[in-house]
């Protein structure tokens, strides 16, 4: 796993928005791995599509 770490310094705002930010992206990384497991044989293409549809409704 790749693992990156910075240091940030920012208002409240700059705050929020980073944290929806990262939770938008666990949503989609989980909602992915969760079709993966559900469907044998899912393969990059079929993920990549999955994704453009989660991008509609985020």
């Amino acid at each position: 796993m790749i693992v990156l770490e910075a240091k940030l310094k920012g208002t409240n705002e700059q705050y929020g928005r980073l944290d929806e930010t990262i939770r938008t992206a666990q949503f989609v990384r989980n909602s992915c791995i969760r079709y993966w497991m559900d469907n044998n044989g899912v393969g990059k293409g079929e993920l990549s599509k999955l994704c453009t549809q989660l991008a509609v409704i985020v």
